[in-house]
Order: structure tokens, then sequence, then C-alpha cells
């Protein structure tokens, strides 16, 4: 079926909340992606962070096909071997004690916020519910995870929205400390690079401010972890680069390499807070997923890591300060570009030129696979610094 049909029939029948674009993917092996004309192009987006090792990564391909061999799916009433593997790994390499499965950010975040709000209603009283977020963030878009965003433009189309949630500015530790005296908060919620405001990263400042407050106001401390984690800063989550210990932290995008998981990881001070049918996912902990999963996670050892922040120190020195670039920022290999011209120009640019970018506000977001090949990632950025360049004078 040609492009055209495809087109036309995505257009009839699914919803409109897509701004595609003109290309159909079609096939691809790591970071090269094949579309329905046969045209190539080096992927700097691993859908939109999801593809911790490119497309059709073979360890990956292996533990999900031989799962689906054995048991594509069963209820949370019975055991699987992937969900407890896959929760002992994701505890053993953080501290955490428990897990929690779902199926996305969004819902990995919805699990955080209900353990804040129950273990703040039996340490303090069901008045103590508000969750304390940052401007620029963003959680997801059910209603609770949009009221959580500290993005006005996610809220306007719909209200109301659910209540219980204040919002203070990022990176003003001033602020945080009088909102946290004058709400009483069940929970703190925070992104150490805010992706979908900017790629904008917390200071060390703010974030061990932040993990204060917490600790002395037995506040549990939420980091999401949705987009920054999976060893997609360099690191294995984002946090472990501060020093700090995090009461539960949400993750999702890169922990599943292509197919839906998400996690919300409960330390000590929370992990008996959830009992049994406080919560629950018909599709949380699926053993196809969690196979997948836990051949990512195996892999995000020091040494990639290292590889990360090496490729991460690349992009940078090539970057900034070049011409048509006026700032990056970011961590590891979650890294925008803010350009001189409209950040859709360049990425539309290097479109054609065979190189695929996201956008975030008004820069150009680069989510590469973690093990992009050196030689792929320098094509990749000569197209991206010459699309900044193109027509500056």
């Amino acid at each position: 079926m040609k492009m055209e049909s495809i087109t036309s029939l995505d257009q009839q029948y699914v919803a409109g909340t897509y701004g595609r674009f003109p290309v159909e993917l079609v096939s691809g092996k790591g970071s090269v992606l094949t579309a329905s004309d046969g045209k190539t192009y080096i992927d700097l987006g691993s859908g939109i962070g999801v593809t911790s090792f490119g497309i059709a990564d073979e360890v990956w391909t292996q533990a999900v096909t031989a799962q689906i061999g054995k048991l594509q799916h069963t209820s949370n009433l019975y055991y699987t071997a992937p969900c407890a593997r896959l929760a002992q790994a994701l505890c053993e390499k953080t501290g955490m004690k428990k897990v929690f499965f779902s199926n996305s950010g969004a819902e990995a975040n919805e699990c955080a916020i209900k353990a804040a709000r129950k273990y703040a209603a039996e340490k303090k009283g069901a008045a103590c519910s508000t969750i304390l977020t940052l401007e620029g963030s963003f959680h997801g878009r059910t209603l609770t995870t949009l009221a959580a965003t500290g993005q006005e433009k996610f809220h306007t189309l719909f209200q109301p929205l659910t209540p219980g949630f204040a919002c203070v500015p990022a990176n003003d530790v001033q602020a945080l400390a009088a909102a946290v005296n004058r709400v009483n908060p069940a929970g703190i919620l925070l992104e150490c690079v805010q992706g979908e405001g900017g790629v904008v990263p917390l200071t060390a400042e703010f974030i061990t401010a932040a993990a204060k407050l917490a600790a002395e106001n037995d506040i549990p401390l939420m980091i999401d972890e949705v987009q920054t984690g999976n060893g997609r800063t360099g690191s294995l989550y984002a946090y472990m680069q501060f020093g700090i210990q995090p009461d539960i932290v949400s993750t999702a995008k890169g922990l599943g390499g292509g197919l839906p998981i998400g996690a919300t990881l409960l330390g000590e001070k929370v992990q008996s807070v959830l009992g049994p049918g406080n919560h629950g996912s018909t599709f949380g902990g699926n053993p196809v997923c969690c196979a997948g999963a836990l051949s990512i996670l195996n892999r995000l050892d020091d040494s990639l890591m290292a590889q990360v922040r090496e490729k991460s120190d690349y992009i940078f020195s090539q970057l900034t300060g070049a011409p048509g670039v006026e700032s990056v920022t970011g961590m590891g290999l979650m890294i925008g570009i803010k350009p001189v011209k409209p950040a859709k120009e360049v990425v539309m640019a290097c479109l054609e030129q065979g190189v695929l970018c996201l956008t975030a506000k008004d820069k150009v977001r680069l989510l590469p696979a973690l093990n992009i090949p050196m030689e792929l990632l320098t094509q990749a950025v000569d197209v991206l610094k010459a699309a900044c360049a193109q027509g500056i004078a």
C-alpha cells in the first residue's frame, strides 16, 4: 500500500491528536530507520526516548519472542517470573524496596501520587493531600497528571482538573520552602531534567534542598524518571547524580525498549503503604513487557553509562557556540538545542537530509539510542549543525 493510502486511512480513522511528519516508517535496524519510499534516516529521537538500544535490538527481540512463546499474559492474580525478576533487579540497582508495574509514565506517576497521598493521610490526616510540583514540569496526560504538570497550556482545554496540586518556580529554593510551610504537602514531585519543559535541568542546589525539606518534614520525595531514567542521562537514574535517595521513583519509556511498561519504585518509607485492593492494573507486570525490560535493564552498566556521557560531551562540544545555536542544555543523551531560527524549521531541514529530531518548546530535542554508533552520531550532528547555520547571517 502506497504512503498516500496509509496517510488517507490514518487521517480518516485515527484521532487527529498528532502532527505527523510526512514519513511512513516501515523498518529499521539500530539507529537507522527506513521509510516506505526506501529513504533511510538516522534516528535521534528513539521513539521519544523509548528504544534504548535502537530498532530490532537482538537481545531485546530474543527476550520478548521467547516469552511470547511461553505466556503472553496472565492477570495479577498469579505469579510470573519476569515480573518478579524485573522488580528484584530494579530494587537491587536503586536501593528501593517495592515496585508497582503499570503501562506508561502517566500511570506510574498516578501510582506515585496515590502512594504519597495515602502515606500522608495515614501519618498526618486526610487534610494533608496537596502535591507540590514545579513550573515547566510535565507528568502525563491523564486529568490528574495534567493537574500535576506545571504548564498552563496543557490545562486550558480540560477544566476542571483534579484538585490537590500546587506549583512553584523551578530552581527557587525559597519558594519551595515557603510552599512547604504554607500547604503542608503530601508529596514533592520533581523531574531532574524537565524534558517537555524545554530540556531544562534542575540545579544541584535545588534538588539537594528539596530532598532536605522532604526529609525534615516527613514528606515523600517523588522523582519522575519517565524520560530521564534508564540510562538516558548518563546514570541509571538521573537522581543518582545528585547524592539523594527518593522515597518514590516513577519510570517508563526507555525501560520497555519499545513495549509499554511503567514502574513506580517505592522506598523504605512507603514500601507498605499500598495493600491488596488499593491499586491495580490489568496489564501491569505483563510477562512479555517485563522480559523485554529486564533485557534492557541488565545492560545498563557502568561501561554503557560512560559511553553515554562521552557521546553527550561530543554533542555539547560540537553544538555549543556553533553558528545559529543560542544554547545547549540537558544531561547525557537528553539534550535540547535552542536555535536562532524556529526549532521546527531546523527539524524539517534535518528530516530532508535524513536525520530525525524532536522538539521541546523552542528547542530541538535529541534522544538518540544509548548505543548509537559514533560514526552515525557524527554524521547526524553535522547535518544538525548545518541546519542550524543555514540562512543565518
